[in-house]
C-alpha cells in the first residue's frame, strides 16, 4: 500500500494530468522569482570593490553552472530509475532533462567566457573548472545524440541511461576542481561550511534567482516530459479517449 503512489507516478496518464496542473504554477512562481532576483541583483545589491558592476553577470553565471550540474544528476537518477525497474517514464524523464541541462550548461560557459574577458584577460583557458564544465555539455550533447541514432526506443534508453550513470562522476569533479588543482577560477564562496564569502546584499537575489532557476527547470522538464509521454503513448487507448 505505501508504494501507491509510486506506482501511480509511473504511470503515464496520471503523470500528464499531475504535470499539466503543476506546470503554470512552476512558470509563473519562476517568473516571479527571476524578475524579483534580476532588480534586486542589478539595481538594489552594492557593486563589488574589486570587479565594480562586472561581478553583476553572476546572477545569471552561477545559477545556470549549479542547474547545469543539478539537471545532470537528475537525469542520472531518473536514468538509472527507468534502468534498475525497467519504468519507461523515468527513461522519458532523463530524455526530457537533457536539452534543458545543455541550455544552462551552454549558457553557464556563455556568461562565464564574458565574465573572464575583463576579469582575467582571456575568454576562455584550458581550466579545470571550464574544462571539466565543457566536458559536461558533451555529454548532455552526446546523451542526446546516443539516443537519435537508435530506432527503438527501447535500445535508446538502455544505451543513453549507461552513457548518463557513467557521465554522472563528471559533476563532483566539476565542483571540487577548484579544490583540487590550480585554476584561475575563484573558489567556492557560497557552499562554504564556515561563512559565504559574500555579502548578505548580494547573496540574497542570489538565492531568489537560482530558486528561480529551479523553478524554471520544474516548469520546462514538465512541459517537456508530457511532449515525451504523448510521443511514447501516441497509440495509448487512454489519450485516444483523452483527446
Amino acid at each position: 500500500m505505501s508504494w501507491t503512489w509510486f506506482h501511480k507516478l509511473a504511470s503515464p496518464p496520471h503523470a500528464y494530468r499531475i504535470l499539466g496542473s503543476m506546470a503554470p504554477w512552476f512558470g509563473w512562481a519562476s517568473l516571479a522569482l527571476i524578475l524579483l532576483a534580476t532588480w534586486w541583483g542589478l539595481v538594489k545589491a552594492p557593486a563589488d570593490y574589486q570587479q565594480g558592476d562586472g561581478f553583476r553577470i553572476l546572477y545569471v553565471h552561477a545559477p545556470s553552472a549549479w542547474m547545469s550540474m543539478f539537471t545532470y544528476v537528475v537525469m542520472a537518477v531518473a536514468a538509472g530509475v527507468g534502468l534498475v525497474w525497467r519504468i519507461k517514464l523515468a527513461h522519458a524523464a532523463a530524455a526530457a532533462c537533457a536539452p534543458i541541462g545543455a541550455s544552462f550548461t551552454f549558457l553557464a560557459l556563455a556568461t562565464g567566457s564574458i565574465w573572464g574577458k575583463p576579469m582575467w584577460g582571456t575568454w576562455w583557458v584550458w581550466d579545470a573548472r571550464l574544462t571539466s564544465e565543457l566536458l559536461l555539455l558533451f555529454l548532455y550533447l552526446g546523451y542526446m545524440a546516443l539516443r537519435a541514432s537508435f530506432d527503438d526506443p527501447q535500445r535508446a534508453d538502455r544505451a543513453s541511461a549507461v552513457l548518463a550513470l557513467v557521465g554522472v562522476i563528471n559533476v563532483p569533479i566539476i565542483h571540487y576542481s577548484v579544490n583540487w588543482w590550480s585554476t584561475l577560477h575563484q573558489p567556492a564562496s557560497v557552499t562554504k561550511f564556515d561563512k559565504p564569502s559574500i555579502d548578505l546584499a548580494m547573496l540574497i537575489p542570489l538565492f531568489l534567482m537560482i530558486a528561480g532557476f529551479q523553478l524554471y527547470f520544474g516548469w520546462a522538464v514538465s512541459r517537456r516530459l508530457r511532449g515525451e509521454i504523448l510521443r511514447r503513448e501516441r497509440n495509448a487507448n487512454w489519450l485516444k479517449e483523452a483527446t
